[in-house]
């Protein structure tokens, strides 16, 4: 069996099966080839530009359904922010009432030509107070921008089936979630120094603390993970917690002050120091791209990036943090690792898109 892992797939299906095709894992009916184990990293929904929406809203369904299609001891499902968004910030939408706010939104968030521009802040918090479940403008115009009622009933039905999951454990110290966790996430599931270096026991108390909360949850207001995730809305800001969090380095400058220190205030945050990753064990992310990592982490980063598509990785070594480009080489003494699979889909060159094998945590080998 190869066991393989394929990051965010916020791309159009063409060229997530195209990717897949090019490692030689599609059977003739295109389905997984029967000796292939795949986990889809998280953030099946949300991509492109407005012209595109309609496209990323059918394929991230399309890809989502067939994933599912599978047995789960053949595709191991993890959750994303974007996908657990269809039960928390847009949960009490119907089409309608967001396509309006939408469109509100997006009147404010691009100029004429398309373009970003920056929001004027008396009309965002006149949006905001209209639309009190969504964080803000970007939320509607960006974040969750291909949102569709069939998203949220795919989304809810494989939460009812325990079919996508928080983490997976590859091995008994290499964990798989969409954004990593840290110390203190662990230790408020009750998990020790040691318990938290293996990573069967990390992900049983992860996926145990996502069962309880969806048992628990009343099916209409915004989905929330008790001490893991907090979804976002006016009143409380972005959503903060282990779905949406980033490795960052705390007091990095941005445009000459300290920025964003809030972000990484607990106990659910929006950024992580990664000196606070649990020790021995080994995580693999998608979430978060090249290019944002290294404006986030800044001296740490060592070297120019790779290709558009292919994996980097973190390494913490007695408070030493270092990010490159490439799949790591070689144990770590005393720290821990965080390999990234987030390769961006939609821009990279589907030939050199790497998808990562969990035996020997390296690029998978494509047939020759």
């Amino acid at each position: 069996m190869r066991r393989l892992a394929v990051g965010d797939p916020q791309a159009s299906a063409e060229r997530f099966f195209d990717i897949l095709d090019r490692h030689g894992i599609l059977g003739p009916e295109g389905r997984l080839s029967d000796d292939v184990h795949l986990v889809s990293m998280g953030d099946h929904f949300d991509w492109g530009t407005p012209s595109q929406r309609s496209q990323a809203a059918e394929d991230g369904l399309a890809i989502l359904a067939w994933l599912a299609a599978h047995p789960p001891d053949q595709v191991t499902i993890l959750l994303g922010n974007h996908d657990l968004a269809r039960v928390g910030e847009v949960a009490s939408f119907d089409e309608a009432a967001f396509a309006r706010a939408q469109r509100e939104a997006d009147a404010l968030y691009f100029d004429a030509a398309g373009a970003r521009r920056e929001v004027d802040p008396e009309a965002a918090a006149a949006f905001r107070e209209r639309y009190p479940t969504l964080p803000g403008v970007e939320a509607a115009a960006r974040d969750l921008s291909t949102f569709r009622i069939a998203q949220r009933d795919r989304v809810r039905a494989l939460l009812t089936a325990r079919r996508f999951s928080i983490a997976a454990a590859a091995g008994p110290s290499l964990l798989l979630c969409h954004a990593g966790v840290t110390r203190d996430d662990l230790e408020r599931l009750g998990l020790g120094a040691e318990q938290q270096a293996q990573a069967p026991v990390v992900a049983g108390a992860l996926n145990a603390a996502l069962d309880a909360a969806f048992d628990g949850w009343d099916g209409l207001s915004a989905f929330a993970i008790p001490g893991l995730h907090q979804p976002g809305s006016a009143s409380f800001g972005e959503a903060r917690g282990i779905l949406v969090n980033r490795p960052g380095k705390p007091g990095l400058k941005k445009k000459g002050r300290p920025g964003g220190a809030q972000d990484y205030e607990g106990p659910l945050r929006r950024r992580y120091d990664p000196r606070e990753l649990p020790v021995g064990l080994t995580q693999a992310i998608g979430h978060i791209r090249d290019d944002k990592a290294r404006k986030l982490l800044g001296s740490w980063v060592d070297g120019e990036p790779g290709p558009l598509g292919s994996l980097r990785h973190l390494r913490v070594e007695r408070k030493r943090v270092r990010y490159a480009a490439g799949a790591p080489k070689g144990p770590v003494n005393g720290g821990a690792t965080l390999v990234f699979i987030d390769g961006s889909m939609r821009d990279a060159d589907p030939g050199s898109y790497e998808l990562l094998d969990l035996d020997r945590l390296a690029p998978a080998e494509r047939p020759t």
